[in-house]
């Protein structure tokens, strides 16, 4: 595994822990964006909880590169259905789906390498 890798899968791992704990800790941004979303607030432990399976896979991956591929589809999945959640269900202007964005060519491109 080469250092661009190393260092993109470190950040998209650092990224995506913090995303898992606002959801778990039920921070009030996070509470405020899932009122908007109009999903139910168990749906936030369910990807609170995949994004956590992604993490773990993406440090696994330094051992095992294989599930560095599986890791980013994962991640991939759940940023398009962000970035839908953002733009189509709560209607927010598209800056607010930025960051969603930048985690998915993020993962899109760990897909590639």
């Amino acid at each position: 595994m080469n250092t661009f890798i190393m260092i993109l899968s470190l950040m998209l791992a650092l990224m995506f822990s913090i995303s898992l704990l606002l959801k778990f800790l039920r921070a009030s941004s996070m509470l405020q964006h899932w009122k908007e979303y109009g999903y139910p607030l168990w749906f936030m432990d369910v990807i609170a909880s995949l994004e956590l399976v992604g993490v773990i896979g993406v440090i696994s991956s330094f051992w095992f590169p294989r599930v560095l591929t599986l890791a980013c589809i994962l991640f991939a999945i759940l940023m398009l259905g962000a970035i839908h959640a953002h733009l189509f269900r709560a209607k927010h202007e598209p800056v607010m789906a930025l960051n969603a964005v930048f985690m998915l060519i993020c993962s899109l491109l760990l897909l590639w390498l």
